[in-house]
């Protein structure tokens, strides 16, 4: 990894970090306001939409189409999340497919890194400084490198990520009353603690569910569902059922199983917006189940 990629990435873990901890001081004496909070709400849901259904359900498993202008705008806001570029986020995590929780995984707790609480950092975070960006992007994402908006969006990533904090701090100005004072404290919330705690749930998919939780379905790697995260991931932490069948556009399969991208997928698929929809057959999930052997059980810590 380029020594500037990786200040870069380490920039990107510590500056929300501490953003955080400034958040945490300044709320002794003073609660953060509804205004505050419901434009963290909405920049959390754009951005966090735009990595679980643009980077990661749309652009990385083509689980449904859209028209060019919509994949784009899902592409801008997967930026906004501070995740990387499109190009460099969906060979990741394809790589990621290929190789999971095997030699060539860029970010797995059980191999090459150790074990235990040092394999659960290195996918947690220690990645970033180590293996992230360094697919080979022509091997595990020639469409998005043959698609001259994307290669566009993923060379102004770092527009974006300006755009990311512009958009709230422009957001607390005007609905404060144009107080500047109040616009920076939306922009430590609404902007850096967001990009903090986006960051953070999205990782825990790298860790914690290839770690801790459930597994129903019959398949060789080691990751898992785990319920309580399902809401602030936006339906992702139902990752073992994603490594099961990678391609379908809901993750949630069960009837109780939460997925608020599946959700999003479903009403653009209803208005128009959203087509060829992957869904898995009742059958098809049966038939994995039937082969398992024990695999509802809860997986090694």
């Amino acid at each position: 990894m380029p020594k500037l990629l990786r200040y870069a990435n380490l920039a990107a873990v510590i500056v929300p970090f501490l953003a955080f901890l400034l958040a945490i001081v300044l709320l002794w004496n003073k609660a953060v306001g509804a205004i505050d909070l419901a434009i963290f709400f909405v920049m959390y849901l754009i951005t966090g939409l735009g990595i679980t259904v643009g980077y990661h359900r749309l652009l990385t498993h083509r689980a449904f189409h859209v028209s060019k202008p919509v994949e784009y705008a899902f592409a801008v806001a997967g930026c906004m999340a501070v995740e990387g570029p499109p190009i460099a986020w969906v060979a990741d995590h394809r790589k990621h497919h290929a190789h999971t929780d095997e030699e060539g995984d860029p970010h797995s707790p059980h191999v090459g890194h150790g074990s235990g609480l040092k394999g659960l950092w290195f996918a947690h975070t220690g990645w970033l400084m180590k293996t992230q960006g360094s697919s080979e992007f022509r091997k595990y994402a020639p469409d998005l490198c043959e698609d001259k908006g994307m290669r566009w969006i993923s060379r102004n990533f770092l527009w974006f990520v300006g755009l990311s904090l512009l958009i709230p701090f422009v957001a607390g100005f005007v609905l404060h009353g144009f107080s500047l004072s109040a616009a920076l404290w939306t922009l430590l919330w609404a902007g850096f603690v967001r990009i903090f705690f986006i960051h953070h749930v999205t990782w825990s998919i790298n860790s914690i569910c290839h770690v801790f939780g459930r597994r129903r379905f019959d398949i060789e790697d080691k990751s898992t569902n785990v319920a309580w995260l399902a809401i602030p991931t936006l339906g992702e932490s139902w990752h073992h059922n994603h490594h099961a069948f990678p391609r379908s556009a809901r993750q949630g399969l069960g009837r109780w199983e939460i997925d608020p991208s599946a959700m999003l997928i479903w009403a653009m698929e209803k208005v128009g917006i959203a087509k060829n929809v992957v869904r898995i057959a009742p059958e098809r999930q049966q038939a994995k189940l039937a082969s398992a052997k024990g695999a509802d059980s809860a997986a090694p810590a």
